[in-house]
């Protein structure tokens, strides 16, 4: 965790927040949040893997900093019980409220709640560099090779333990159909040429799973 959390203060002071302890304690307070423990895709594991992306990528990017932050705050509040984007607007709320209070620039603070919100449905232009980063990272995860996808879908369901299996099969297809019938899952065009093609493979067998179609 430490590494994480020196992660996190670099990208607070990069994107101007006081050099003081406070950086410190907030990412702990992120931290604490990511391992909630009804939380089983959505982990610091998921966070580590969306920022490894970025950083990869970070020359995509206007201003990766606050790409680093929106990514540390846009699953910071999780509730599988939530209704529609509420989760996504708390985040982006709490994002807010944790970068006023490290003495973040207010423009910059407006931008991360921005990239936040993006996540709620990752439709973002291609023009947008920075919200493009941040949503492409955050989907990467769907073009993993099939047995890790399948893990990952398999996390989601615990996640969802709570809801009646016919529910999450009919709720489960509903997002699958989404992300499929966006114009593109990736835009940045290096990783949209890489994960496009086996992001949308998987897609469809885990939809063809879920409504018996993999049978017919």
């Amino acid at each position: 965790m430490a590494d994480l959390l020196e992660r996190w203060r670099a990208a607070a002071h990069g994107a101007g927040a006081r050099p003081d302890e406070h950086a410190t304690v907030t990412g702990e307070r992120l931290l604490a949040r990511w391992r909630e423990p009804h939380r089983h895709y959505h982990t610091v594991t998921h966070l580590t893997a969306v920022l490894d992306v970025v950083d990869r990528h970070a020359g995509l990017a206007e201003r990766p900093d606050l790409v680093r932050l929106a990514a540390w705050c846009h699953d910071a509040v999780y509730d599988p019980r939530a209704a529609g984007e509420a989760n996504e607007r708390d985040s982006a709320e709490l994002a807010g409220n944790l970068l006023t209070g490290l003495g973040v620039p207010e423009p910059a603070v407006t931008e991360v709640r921005r990239l936040v919100l993006l996540t709620a449905g990752h439709r973002v232009s291609a023009e947008d560099s920075d919200g493009a980063l941040l949503c492409d990272a955050d989907l990467a995860v769907l073009a993993a090779p099939p047995a890790v996808y399948d893990r990952y879908a398999a996390a989601v369901r615990r996640e969802y333990a709570h809801v009646p299996d016919p529910a999450f099969r009919s709720g489960r297809a509903g997002v699958l159909t989404g992300l499929l019938e966006l114009p593109a899952l990736f835009r940045l065009p290096p990783l949209a040429q890489r994960w496009e093609v086996p992001a949308r493979d998987n897609l469809r067998r885990e939809l063809a799973t879920l409504t018996g179609s993999a049978n017919r």
